[in-house]
């Protein structure tokens, strides 16, 4: 009775071993509010992913909302996430300790460049004499919202406009929300102008410019602004938005973009992150359907504007499709770890 009592125990345990194997493990990739863009593209991304490798590969990727860029570096940090869609200053300020970012998140790893996250400098058209980002030098107390607290609109917010030499601290009443609720108090009239980064078309501009229509305004970027704001990370670039990609404009704006990144953790194993990695590629026809965003994603600059070193897995995967791989993306695995890597 003994023995069989044993090899009862053991095929019991052997089974549920065998029901963990077969069990897709759980990764999670953390986005932003709702409202704009990283979140409906990271549940795509999630969607596809693990639709595309649960089964055949075991990785289960679910997205979840965050503040942010910022939350997002943190949560990542302390493995509470695996995966993080980042503003693309957030990957360099990360990697160097720099900026918001108080030392350097040397457990991070890029794994691709992502949309482009362009920026929405809203003012309501009363206010915006030139229709050009200076004016919001001229603001005298006025309530404007750079994003919700700790969210990457916030931080790169606070830096565009310091780089652009734009006294905000003293010159905005400052608000702190999210991309709905931004939306919704600019309708309401209780705030003059809002800062909206996100891949275009978003839709809090969409429901703001279908309601407030030429009573706002898309502020302009010239190329002395650009410049300035390329001078010491020369991550953007020229985006315009043609007539018609919001309700009511008529005009063409031209604003500037950077690219978003997902970037991962150095302890993730190898063949996770490659296929992560190629199921985001080899799937961006569906990508681009189910998100307009994504259109100026493709694969010959899917490491252009990377802040962190590339991980393993993403390195396998772009040398099989020929992508040469510069030597700042390339640093060896002999980081400190996790466990040496400071605060955020």
């Amino acid at each position: 009775m003994k023995n069989v009592s044993a090899v009862l125990v053991l095929f019991i345990l052997l089974t549920s071993c065998s029901d963990e194997l077969n069990r897709a493990r759980p990764y999670v990739l953390t986005t932003a509010t709702t409202g704009g863009t990283f979140y409906p593209v990271g549940v795509a991304l999630a969607t596809i992913a693990h639709a595309q490798l649960a089964e055949t590969e075991g990785i289960s990727l679910t997205a979840i909302s965050s503040a942010g860029s910022l939350e997002n570096v943190k949560l990542l940090r302390d493995n509470q996430v695996q995966f993080a869609i980042l503003q693309g200053p957030f990957g360099a300020w990360s990697w160097a300790g720099e900026g918001p970012v108080s030392s350097p998140q040397t457990h991070m790893r890029s794994v691709s460049a992502l949309w482009q996250n362009v920026e929405h400098f809203v003012l309501l058209s009363e206010l915006a004499t030139t229709g050009e980002i200076m004016d919001l030098d001229n603001l005298d107390g006025e309530r404007y919202v750079l994003g919700a607290r700790n969210s990457g609109a916030e931080q790169t917010g606070r830096f565009i406009l310091e780089t652009l030499g734009i006294d905000y601290e003293e010159k905005f009443n400052l608000a702190y929300m999210g991309y709905g609720p931004t939306t919704s108090a600019i309708q309401d009239g209780n705030i003059v102008g809002m800062n909206i980064p996100a891949g275009a078309p978003v839709s809090s501009i969409t429901q703001a410019y279908a309601l407030l229509g030429d009573r706002m305004t898309i502020l302009n970027w010239t190329q002395e602004t650009l410049d300035k704001i390329n001078a010491k990370y020369p991550l953007w670039d020229w985006y315009d938005f043609p007539p018609g990609t919001y309700p009511n404009q008529d005009k063409l704006i031209r604003t500037i973009g950077s690219p978003n990144v997902l970037v991962t953790r150095d302890d993730i194993s190898e063949e996770v992150v490659y296929n992560v990695t190629k199921v985001i590629w080899e799937n961006l026809a569906t990508l681009q359907e189910i998100h307009g965003a994504t259109k100026d994603m493709r694969l010959e600059i899917a490491i252009d504007g990377l802040g962190a070193p590339l991980h393993p897995g993403a390195i396998r995967y772009y040398r099989e499709v020929g992508l040469e791989i510069p030597a700042r993306l390339l640093l060896e695995e002999s980081s400190p770890t996790i466990d040496q890597a400071e605060g955020v």
